[in-house]
C-alpha cells in the first residue's frame, strides 16, 4: 500500500475504507469517514442495510439529510458511503475498521461472539498491506490475541509481515447530538510504530477535536476499559450515599448540590448504570484480571452495588405504596421511560426492566410508556409490552425511571388518583414528589 503524505491529507483520498457493523458506533463513523473517503459499511442486517441505503436510520444517530448527503451508488469509486451485505462490496478495502458490539453473557461473563464473528469475515477478504482497526470495547489483549489469530488462520496471511493492526477505541455517546464522533478527542494504536502513525493520520484526517497515539494497543485497549470503569465506581459511590441518606431521612440531591460547590467536588448523580458500556466494560476489565490472579474488589463492588439499584429503587416505590395503603396486587403503576437512557431510543442493557420485574413480584399491573422505544425491539429483547402513546388513565403510581424531554411538561396530577406516589429515578420532575433516588 502507498501513501500520500501531505500537510492537509495525510491519507490519500483513495484509500478505501469498510466499516464492519453499522449500529450506534459504526454508522456515525461511516458517515465521517465518507466525507472523505470511499467507504462500504458492511452489516449483515439486510433490512438495516435497505433503510441506511435509503436514507433512513432507526437509531436516530444520524439525521436523514446528513446520511443522504454521503450516500453514493454501489458502482460508484467516488467519495461516500455505500452500505452493503454482500462480502465481494468489501473485498477492494485496504482499511477495515470493526465496530460491533462487545457484551457479556448471563454470567456477566465477556462475550467476544459478535468480535470473532467480524474478525472471521474480514480474514475471507484480507489481503497483503490490509490494516484492521478495532473500535469494540475489550479489556487489554484482545485484539493481538483474540482477533488477531483469527485473521491470520482463515487468510493465511502472517501478522505485522503481510496485514497489520490497529486500534481506537469507540467514544461515541447515543442521543448525544453535541459530542458527535468528529468532536470527541480519538484514542488510537497500531501493532507497529508505523502502523500506529498511519492509522492515527487516518482519524486525524476527519476528527476535528484531535487524536492521541498510544504506544500499544493493549495501552489503548486498557485506557478504554478503565474510562467507564471509573464512571462506574463514581456511579456506584453516589449510589450508596443515596441508599444512606434515604435511611437517615436526608435529600440527597441537597446534598450533592452543596458538596458541589467545592471546586473539584465530581458532579456525579445517582441512578441506573446501564446500557452498552458503563454497565459491561467494567466485567471485561475485571475479567482479565482474575485471569491474571488478581481479584478486583472494587471494580466488582461498585459493579454490584449498581446492579442492585432497580431492586432497589422498587423496593422504595412499593414502601411509599403501603405507606399511603395502596393495595399493591390491585395497582395500577404507570412507568415513564424503558430505554437505558434519555432521549435515545436504545434499550440495550437497560436496567429499567430490572425495576419491572421486581414490581412485578408483588402483583403490581404496570403500564409502560415510553415514546422513544421500539415497542418490538423491547418485546423482543425482554419480553415485555410498552406503549408509545400516554394512556388516558389514572395510575395508583408513577415512576419516572428515563429522563426524557417529553417527560418534562407531563402533568402528574392528571395522571394519578387521588392516593397516589411519585417517585422520581432521575430526579428530573419539578414540584412534589413522594420520593427520589
Amino acid at each position: 500500500m502507498e501513501f500520500i503524505m501531505s500537510q492537509n491529507h495525510p491519507i490519500t483520498p483513495s484509500a478505501r475504507l469498510a466499516i464492519i457493523g453499522l449500529g450506534y458506533v459504526g454508522l456515525p463513523l461511516a458517515r465521517l469517514f465518507a466525507t472523505k473517503y470511499s467507504v462500504v459499511g458492511f452489516d449483515i442486517n439486510q433490512q438495516r442495510i435497505s433503510e441506511l441505503n435509503n436514507g433512513i436510520d432507526l437509531t436516530l444517530e444520524v439525521e436523514e439529510a446528513l446520511l443522504k448527503s454521503v450516500l453514493v451508488d454501489k458502482s460508484s469509486n467516488e467519495i461516500g458511503l455505500y452500505c452493503s451485505n454482500q462480502l465481494a462490496d468489501i473485498a477492494d478495502c485496504n482499511y477495515y475498521i470493526v465496530t460491533v458490539p462487545t457484551p457479556v453473557d448471563k454470567h456477566n461473563k465477556p462475550d467476544l461472539t459478535p468480535l470473532y464473528k467480524a474478525s472471521e469475515t474480514v480474514a475471507k477478504v484480507l489481503k497483503k498491506g490490509d490494516i484492521v482497526i478495532y473500535e469494540s470495547t475489550v479489556y487489554p489483549g484482545v485484539t493481538e490475541e483474540e482477533c488477531v489469530p483469527v485473521l491470520e488462520k482463515l487468510s493465511g496471511l502472517k501478522f505485522n509481515e503481510d496485514f497489520f493492526a490497529g486500534y481506537s477505541p469507540e467514544r461515541i455517546n447515543p442521543g448525544d447530538k453535541e459530542h458527535t464522533v468528529e468532536k470527541i478527542l480519538k484514542v488510537t494504536a497500531g501493532s507497529t510504530p508505523e502502523i500506529g502513525k498511519k492509522v492515527d493520520d487516518l482519524y486525524s484526517s476527519v476528527v476535528t477535536a484531535g487524536t492521541h497515539l498510544a504506544p500499544t494497543i493493549k495501552v489503548a485497549e486498557a485506557a478504554k476499559v478503565i474510562e467507564n470503569s471509573q464512571r462506574d465506581i463514581n456511579i456506584a459511590f453516589v449510589n450508596e450515599l443515596a441508599k444512606i441518606f434515604n435511611i437517615l431521612e436526608i435529600d440527597t440531591q441537597a446534598v450533592l448540590e452543596a458538596a458541589g460547590t467545592k471546586w473539584n467536588f465530581l458532579p456525579f448523580k445517582p441512578g441506573l448504570v446501564g446500557g452498552h458500556c458503563i454497565g459491561v466494560d467494567p466485567y471485561y476489565l475485571a475479567q482479565k484480571a482474575l485471569e491474571a490472579g488478581y481479584h478486583p474488589e472494587i471494580i466488582l463492588a461498585g459493579r454490584r452495588m449498581n446492579d442492585s439499584m432497580g431492586e432497589y429503587v422498587a423496593s422504595q416505590v412499593v414502601k411509599l405504596m403501603i405507606k399511603k395503603e395502596i393495595v399493591l396486587h390491585e395497582a395500577q403503576l404507570l412507568l415513564l421511560g424503558v430505554t437505558f437512557k434519555e432521549n435515545c431510543p436504545d434499550v440495550r442493557n437497560t436496567k429499567i426492566v430490572d425495576i419491572v420485574h421486581a414490581l412485578k413480584e408483588y402483583g403490581i399491573h404496570i403500564t409502560i410508556y415510553d415514546p422513544w422505544a421500539k415497542p418490538e425491539e423491547v418485546q423482543h429483547e425482554y419480553g415485555i409490552e410498552t406503549i408509545q402513546t400516554l394512556p388516558d388513565s389514572t395510575f395508583d403510581a408513577v415512576v419516572l425511571g428515563v429522563a426524557h424531554k417529553e417527560f418534562a411538561a407531563l402533568d402528574m396530577a392528571s395522571l394519578t388518583k387521588d392516593r397516589n406516589v411519585i417517585y422520581d429515578v432521575k430526579g428530573f420532575l419539578s414540584g412534589n414528589v413522594d420520593g427520589r433516588l
